[in-house]
């Protein structure tokens, strides 16, 4: 009988990576995963949601503690996905908008931090399971990073632009070690982040919907399977088609 597979997931506690933990446990993975915040009590009873390691990935020093934690659980083992989902798109109090002009340096100093250097830092310190895993990268970016979006703050799209660029050069430089690495890009996706603010976003949406966690969850699964084995350096739109406009 073949050994479960592995995954390794940022940002589980909730939204898309809560749901993406979701789909991985239900098709038979093992889940290693971390987050700012413990992982609700019904999860911990997920037998397959073996460990999860609370990291601020913000911060370098923790960042490299969770890396040597995960591959201590690993023990040597092969790792066969690698989900960079973990995120901040930080606003004023009043829920204001971020642009170029206001807010602080320090400020997208820590955004890049988790946005773009976590997924560097993460899939460098994993990359010998992964290939030995012959196993798949998927970066979470967004719509926010291709075109300029009403909410979301400078310093978030622009990180997730870079991170569509690390993606490419990621993926030419981990063929060679046997690792596929892809993107998904969700729009906008119903989620406790988002509020009645972007229902004005819906009908720029050919679909006439928001997405669900779930809609992500499924093409990140897909990304990480025997299906995709032909696939890497690819961005995957999961926007209902609000891309296109």
């Amino acid at each position: 009988m073949p050994h479960r597979k592995t995954v390794i997931l940022t940002g589980a506690s909730r939204g898309i990576g809560h749901a993406t933990v979701t789909r991985f446990s239900n098709e038979g993975w093992r889940v290693i995963s971390c987050s700012r915040e413990d992982v609700p009590e019904h999860c911990r009873r997920d037998p397959n949601w073996t460990h999860h390691i609370p990291a601020d990935l913000s911060d370098p020093a923790s960042r490299a503690a969770f890396v040597e934690e995960a591959n201590k659980a690993l023990d040597g083992a092969p790792l066969h996905a690698l989900i960079n989902n973990a995120g901040i798109s930080p606003k004023t109090p009043i829920k204001e908008r971020l642009g170029c002009l206001n807010g602080s340096i320090e400020g997208w100093h820590r955004v890049f931090e988790l946005n773009f250097f976590a997924a560097l830092v993460l899939a460098r310190g994993f990359a010998a399971p992964l290939s030995k895993g012959k196993g798949a990268i998927v970066n979470v970016t967004s719509i926010a990073g291709h075109s300029v979006h009403p909410f979301a703050g400078s310093a978030y799209s622009t990180s997730k632009a870079a991170l569509s660029g690390l993606t490419r050069e990621m993926a030419v430089e981990f063929a060679e070690i046997g690792v596929r690495v892809n993107a998904v890009a969700p729009g906008e996706i119903e989620t406790a982040m988002t509020g009645p603010e972007y229902d004005v976003l819906i009908p720029r949406i050919p679909l006439k919907r928001m997405g669900t966690p779930e809609d992500v969850a499924a093409v990140i699964f897909y990304l990480c399977g025997p299906d995709s084995a032909y696939v890497t350096g690819t961005e995957t739109f999961i926007t209902g088609g609000q891309h296109l406009f």
